[in-house]
């Protein structure tokens, strides 16, 4: 079967364990706090959705974070990236704890946020940025100059996709990101030295045949011999699905906004 297509599957089926409140209605509060944009660069766009710190201070900057979803929500819906993760970053006791920026971009059809292959055991970044992410990392410039967002703490996270994604924006701009926390996903090896300086938490199921747990846990081990200090959390009953663990872990969520350039 496809690798994209597998990763789909698993994606959707997903997607439809909510949580629900006693009455079994949808919670789908915290999606309020989200608003649809649209970035524009030329011909080109780039949908997203941005969530703002709820009652923010006068003369405070916060922090960005920016979430990269998997390949089973890419689309033109400006809707389904909000699919996985975003939620623990939305609900109330995250965003009174931890106010910040955040954006949710999706990522097209047939697109990728880095052109590689999910199933390869390696890959060699590509020389240029995919379509998605080069607007992106437009978009991301732009953004300071219109709110009040904290340059010494942008993070970035994804997931599966989004994973590759992770890793391959922090090598092509490796001073921009004061934290990184890819999940079940991958980067080429030889980036190690360029990104090893970066706070970063990895996240793998050790029983996931979607992109191999090995893409997490070489990445981690060739930037340790690089010099840096990665964090890694293996999920040994746990398959693609890594990210429902990650992104619920309020540990993960304190340190990421412990961090700072």
């Amino acid at each position: 079967m496809n690798i994209a297509l597998l990763s789909l599957i698993v994606t959707s089926f997903l997607s439809q364990q909510t949580t629900t409140g006693n009455k079994g209605i949808p919670d789908m509060a915290w999606r309020t706090h989200l608003k649809k944009e649209t970035f524009e660069s030329g011909k080109e766009k780039l949908l997203y959705q941005m969530m703002t710190p709820e009652n923010p201070t006068p003369a405070t900057k916060y922090p960005l974070v920016i979430f990269l979803h998997g390949a089973g929500e890419r689309g033109s819906d400006n809707d389904l990236q909000l699919v996985h993760g975003v939620k623990d970053f939305a609900k109330p006791e995250s965003r009174k704890s931890f106010p910040c920026f955040l954006i949710a971009p999706q990522c097209p059809n047939e697109k990728k946020w880095a052109e590689v292959d999910w199933s390869a055991a390696s890959h060699q970044r590509p020389e240029k940025p995919s379509d998605p992410a080069t607007l992106l990392l437009k978009l991301i410039d732009t953004l300071p100059t219109q709110f009040p967002i904290d340059t010494n703490r942008i993070y970035i996270t994804g997931l599966s996709m989004g994973g590759y994604g992770t890793w391959d924006l922090i090598a092509r701009k490796p001073d921009l990101f004061a934290a990184a926390v890819p999940v079940c996903g991958g980067g080429d090896k030889k980036d190690a030295q360029i990104i090893a300086k970066i706070p970063i938490w990895a996240f793998h199921g050790s029983k996931d045949t979607v992109v191999k747990p090995e893409r997490s846990t070489n990445m981690i081990e060739a930037i340790k011999k690089a010099g840096g200090n990665p964090k890694l959390t293996l999920y040994p009953e746990v398959g693609h699905n890594s990210w429902v663990n990650a992104y619920s872990d309020p540990e993960m969520i304190k340190w990421l906004f412990n961090q700072k350039k």
